[in-house]
């Protein structure tokens, strides 16, 4: 029995050191391993990251397409309203009457009279008001680092309104360029009406209006008289991530905004302008609006 003993543990001695010799890994293997593992885990994770930035990009670009759609429908919607649209000189003869005068953060691209039904008029009496909208690049811990549109509004009772006098002023034109605001300080602000619009200054695309219509200046320090064409607006003139060209003898506006989807993402201002080689998250909309007859 004891010889039978000895003869299996003998065996069972050499099976384990058979084992250990066979069913191991050297350090070379497992370092090879490591590094192998290592690679395709990076691989994985910067698919899944691309993966993710990718999702990311295309739904800031759309909530763009969208914001701005809506910006442009809303504004379409008001000028249909519009009784006299100002062109750049009339802009610039009557922005010492609007709501920010001195205020080069805040641009007023479209001005216009709308007609305005009162609900406390008797016979739903015909009024109207004077409607600006703004390019307003002004600094913000509320809103994103590129530009914003905002809409201000005047109308009757509310401190500061005079309306236009037809009845004596040669023309129309007279009238509307020669308006005057009455003496009480205004009390009502600009309201954004959409935020992240491109914002870029040194070279952004240039602007352009169709044949017989002028736009206002692009620029940020004054508004000055001017009836560009065309072929003299160069990028060098600013902003033209907002512009409006007017048809002034046909109360008729092409308002074009162009959206800037990186500044939802990027905090650095110097990391959101405008480059040929993201096109795509420039995304712009454009309309062409004719007003209501204004029947003077």
């Amino acid at each position: 029995m004891i010889k039978i003993l000895k003869f299996i543990f003998k065996n069972q001695f050499k099976a384990s050191k058979s084992l250990d010799k066979s069913g191991g890994f050297t350090l070379v293997e497992l370092l090879v391993a490591l590094a192998m593992s290592s690679i395709i885990i990076t691989l994985l994770l910067q698919f899944m990251i691309s993966v993710i930035t990718t999702d990311s990009d295309e739904e800031i670009k759309i909530n763009s397409e969208q914001e701005i759609q809506i910006a442009l429908d809303y504004i379409s919607r008001d000028l249909q309203e519009a009784i006299y649209i100002y062109d750049a000189a009339g802009i610039n003869a009557i922005k010492p009457q609007l709501r920010y005068p001195n205020d080069n953060t805040k641009t007023p691209i479209l001005v216009f009279w709308k007609r305005e039904i009162l609900d406390n008029d008797s016979a739903g009496e015909d009024n109207s008001s004077l409607v600006v909208y703004y390019l307003d690049n002004s600094s913000s811990t509320i809103w994103s680092k590129a530009a914003r549109i905002s809409r201000w509004q005047i109308k009757k009772n509310n401190p500061g309104f005079n309306p236009f006098n037809i009845a004596q002023s040669n023309t129309v034109e007279d009238a509307m360029i020669n308006w005057k605001k009455s003496g009480t300080a205004y009390t009502d602000a600009a309201d954004v009406l959409i935020d992240y619009v491109d914002q870029t200054t040194d070279s952004p695309p240039a602007a352009t209006c169709p044949a017989n219509t002028t736009t206002p200046p692009i620029t940020w320090s004054t508004i000055t008289p001017s009836t560009i064409t065309p072929s003299t607006i160069t990028p060098s003139n600013g902003m033209t991530g907002f512009y409006v060209c007017v048809d002034k003898a046909n109360t008729t506006a092409k308002v074009f905004i162009r959206g800037n989807a990186l500044a939802r993402r990027e905090s650095n201002p110097n990391l959101i302008k405008y480059e040929n080689g993201k096109k795509s998250y420039f995304p712009t909309a454009n309309a062409i609006v004719q007003g209501a007859k204004s029947g003077y």
